[in-house]
């Protein structure tokens, strides 16, 4: 672990991007790890093991499922469908609604998934405590703000690359 400030790095500058490169890196090499061994971007396999864990399921369920917006959930789901590992069908309780399942395709595909990078990162911000995680949210947010990042943020690297 390296120190928040140093003689080398008084301002803490190159701690933070350090610790950013090093999730990034992370999340990258999962990625393509995901896409070596499964031939799925870490954004479809992480959607379709949370829909593994409970399906049938809607595309807001998913989206709390993947602490993810649902927009972009829609777009990997769109996606799984077309390479057909994901079904949607009309809810029967409510026709307005569409619930979603894995085929067999998804279910035998997620049989030769690897662990994900995304849910040690989950677990990770959940050690946080809840104080600690609104100050890294707001951090963050302030970042991508100052970077001039706009708009709802998207999964991690869907296709190999960050969307």
């Amino acid at each position: 672990m390296v120190s928040h400030t140093s003689t080398r790095d008084p301002d803490g500058v190159q701690a933070v991007l350090d610790g950013v490169r090093r999730v990034v890196q992370g999340l990258h090499e999962s990625s393509r790890d995901s896409e070596r061994r499964c031939g799925l971007s870490t954004a479809q396999l992480f959607v379709l093991q949370r829909l593994a864990q409970a399906a049938p399921a809607s595309i807001n369920e998913l989206a709390a499922r993947t602490h993810t917006h649902q927009s972009s959930v829609s777009v990997v789901i769109s996606r799984l469908v077309d390479r057909g590992l994901v079904r949607r069908a009309t809810d029967p309780a409510d026709r307005r609604r569409r619930l979603l399942t894995l085929t067999a395709a998804g279910r035998r595909r997620l049989r030769s998934a690897p662990a994900l990078t995304q849910d040690r990162l989950i677990a990770a911000v959940l050690r946080l405590s809840p104080a600690t995680r609104r100050t890294v949210a707001r951090a963050l947010d302030g970042m991508a703000g100052a970077m001039r990042v706009r708009g709802a943020p998207a999964m991690f690297f869907e296709s190999g690359k960050p969307v």
